[in-house]
């Protein structure tokens, strides 16, 4: 199945859900299709993802992987040294992590990046991919709430499809603006690097990759 196909199941899922009221409840659905193999999850690479490789920080410390899908990423901050808990809204995905990585040191669990626990602060923060699928306030409230996950002295690296600040958020995902980007910075955060990159898809994406680094106390 080509990747359109892929987005254009995914599309109807979340058009769904978001008129029913509801910006995340399709991601259970989709993990749990995908899970009976009625479905594909199109960003679902089964390797971490390619604007991370190489330019993640290395432990020790905490980190914490917002919507963390199957655990590729996780896995592979683990492997740099860090104590990792990767949580998503899905508790399909967190089964699923769990069960492709059996002995992993990562700590998979089911939470909201909408209403995180309120105890949790990493040292490093990784966000790919969550934003962009939010709208509005949902949008803005994830935003804010990663931004809140970052422990004093910490860093937060943001992946996301870009935007030009003029352009109309038209079909899913919602790729973000510049101001969007900027918007990380709070909580005590400023950005340190800001960067528009190519991926690695055919034909290639316009990605951000951002570094966002916390105020020690």
């Amino acid at each position: 199945m080509t990747t359109n196909k892929k987005f254009a199941t995914v599309r109807g899922l979340a058009a769904q859900s978001h008129a029913q009221g509801d910006q995340t409840a399709w991601f259970e659905t989709l993990y749990s299709s995908a899970a009976q193999g009625k479905a594909d999850i199109p960003w679902a690479d089964l390797a971490p993802n390619s604007l991370l490789v190489g330019n993640a920080p290395t432990g020790p410390g905490t980190a914490g992987v917002v919507g963390c899908g199957l655990g590729d990423d996780a896995q592979y901050l683990a492997s740099l040294g860090w104590d990792v808990t990767a949580f998503d809204i899905s508790p399909t995905a967190v089964k699923q992590a769990q069960a492709r990585f059996p002995d992993s040191p990562v700590t998979y669990t089911v939470a909201d990046v909408l209403d995180p626990p309120q105890s949790w602060a990493f040292d490093f923060v990784l966000e790919i991919y969550t934003v962009q699928v939010l709208r509005d306030a949902p949008r803005r409230k994830a935003i804010a709430n990663i931004a809140s996950l970052v422990a004093p002295g910490g860093t937060l690296m943001v992946i996301a499809r870009h935007r030009a600040e003029d352009d109309e958020l038209a079909a899913f995902p919602w790729p973000l603006a510049g101001s969007e980007i900027d918007s990380f910075a709070q909580s005590g955060l400023r950005a340190s690097s800001i960067e528009k990159v190519w991926d690695h898809q055919d034909p290639p994406v316009l990605r951000w990759r951002a570094i966002f680094n916390a105020n020690r106390d």
